[in-house]
């Protein structure tokens, strides 16, 4: 795992020079690429947060949503 992180720290460093030398058509299509990966660790960064935040009595029970979302 160390070597991998020591990749990824070094593509990190070079990304921002990288980024600036490629022409417009290749950020669309780089981006179309690495967009779900993106979203993906979003959602996994929001995750990880809730779970540290959420306290008991916080979240609602499927029966309270349902209730919630039903009122007139």
């Amino acid at each position: 795992m160390n070597l991998l992180r020591g990749r990824l720290q070094r593509l990190t460093q070079q990304l921002p020079d990288l980024v600036d030398q490629l022409p417009d058509e290749s950020l669309a299509d780089a981006w179309e690429v690495l967009q779900p990966f993106y979203y993906d660790l979003y959602m996994l960064c929001a995750m990880q947060e809730s779970m540290r935040t959420i306290r008991p009595g916080d979240a609602m029970t499927r029966e309270e949503a349902l209730r919630l979302l039903n009122l007139p």
